[in-house]
């Protein structure tokens, strides 16, 4: 009896499991027929054709184009201050006030002389007109003389000393006329004294030779100053302003032969707000050519006038040399790495993808030129490429919309 027992219950066992495993046969079969691949949401974009800049970018500093150390022509106590450290200041706008009132008396000291010497003058022009008289009432005396010693009317020591007189009074008038040259000279030199005073007084004021922004006060009022010391203060112009950067030597004929004739031009980001631009012109190509870097240095000009841009900030410059028309363009990120080189998800008519290799150009903003493996109207995936294989469905939504599961 035990083993029939036994029997029946290794029957009812088998039969189990032949009934479990038909049920887990016909669960399988039926799920694939069940559901297919699920459909990918993604961001897609059309591939486009545009006009695209050939450019060079570089890493580049900006310098003020004119620096001017301001310091004082004279010497003497700086007396006052007219401007605030860091202040845009115009070319002409006063700066500092030097004392000035030992210059003005330096003035007023050299125009007496210039007065003297006027008063000089006119007292030996004086002097010459009265000589003259004398030495030509001398003459005629002398010639008189002579003619009554001839006829034995004057004996010969009077005609001697009518001759000599006359000699003296010549003699005389030319000494006062050295004398008025002599005054003359020195009125000249008076009057270069009160130009050179009337100057040094000028220099009392000291004003801004440039237009530009000043940096830290280095003289405080009621330090004495001297001729051409230590700077007053630190004018930078910032207005215009240069953009200097190096870009790689081989590219020194195409820059040479494209700025022949017109500006090429230079825009700069910088790089704590790269969003915000400026646009200026390459105006300086070195003259040599750097053989430690391989390099050719250049200098583009900005206006700067919203003064975006700071002496010695460093800036992203980007050179654009010329236009490619009609280059096939896709935007940056569908641009995928893979094994086998870089590659792109194309969107089928039947709203699946195919991996598309591609040849890839130069990136320009936030798009890249596709030099091969893609046509203008294609569709390419830009978003969501993860969950995407060969032959995947796809859904195209917004960006913005993008979500992480199936639709």
């Amino acid at each position: 009896m035990g083993y029939n027992l036994l029997r029946n219950v290794l029957i009812l066992s088998a039969t189990a499991c032949l009934v479990v495993i038909g049920g887990c046969r016909r669960a399988g079969s039926a799920s694939p027929a069940a559901a297919g691949p699920p459909v990918t949401p993604v961001a897609v974009a059309k591939v486009s054709q545009e006009a695209v800049p050939t450019e060079l970018r570089a890493v580049a500093t900006v310098d003020a184009s004119a620096i001017v150390q301001i310091k004082s022509q004279i010497a003497g106590e700086l007396v006052s201050v007219n401007f605030a450290e860091g202040q845009n200041v115009a070319k002409g706008d006063l700066l500092f006030r030097i004392d000035s009132r030992p210059y003005e008396e330096a003035v007023r000291q050299a125009e007496a002389d210039v007065t003297r010497d006027r008063a000089q003058i006119a007292q030996a022009e004086a002097s010459l007109a009265r000589d003259n008289a004398q030495a030509q009432y001398a003459a005629n005396d002398a010639a008189l003389q002579a003619a009554l010693h001839k006829d034995g009317l004057a004996s010969r020591s009077q005609a001697d000393q009518s001759r000599t007189n006359a000699a003296v009074s010549r003699e005389s008038a030319r000494a006062t006329e050295a004398s008025i040259a002599s005054a003359r000279a020195a009125l000249e030199a008076d009057q270069a004294a009160v130009a050179k005073s009337k100057l040094d007084l000028s220099y009392c004021e000291i004003r801004a030779p440039i237009s530009g922004r000043t940096g830290n006060l280095l003289v405080h009022p009621g330090n004495l100053v001297k001729v051409n010391d230590v700077p007053l203060v630190v004018i930078n112009q910032d207005s215009p302003i240069f953009v200097n950067f190096s870009v790689p030597e081989q590219h020194l004929a195409a820059i040479r032969r494209l700025s022949t004739g017109r500006r090429l031009p230079v825009r700069v980001s910088s790089q704590d707000n790269p969003g915000r631009s400026a646009t200026g012109y390459l105006s300086v190509i070195d003259n040599a050519v750097d053989t430690t870097t391989g390099t050719i240095h250049l200098k583009a000009t900005f206006e700067n006038g919203d003064r975006m841009l700071w002496p010695g900030q460093f800036v992203t410059a980007v050179l654009t040399l010329d236009t490619i028309q009609n280059a096939t363009v896709v935007p940056s990120e569908a641009v995928q790495a893979g094994q086998q080189g870089q590659f792109v998800f194309a969107v089928k008519p039947d709203s699946t993808v195919e991996i598309r290799p591609v040849t890839v150009g130069r990136s320009f903003g936030n798009k890249t030129v596709i030099e091969k493996g893609l046509a203008p109207g294609d569709t390419v995936v830009t978003d969501g490429q993860l969950r995407l294989f060969p032959g995947a469905p796809v859904k195209a939504v917004e960006p913005g919309k993008l979500g992480t599961g199936p639709a």
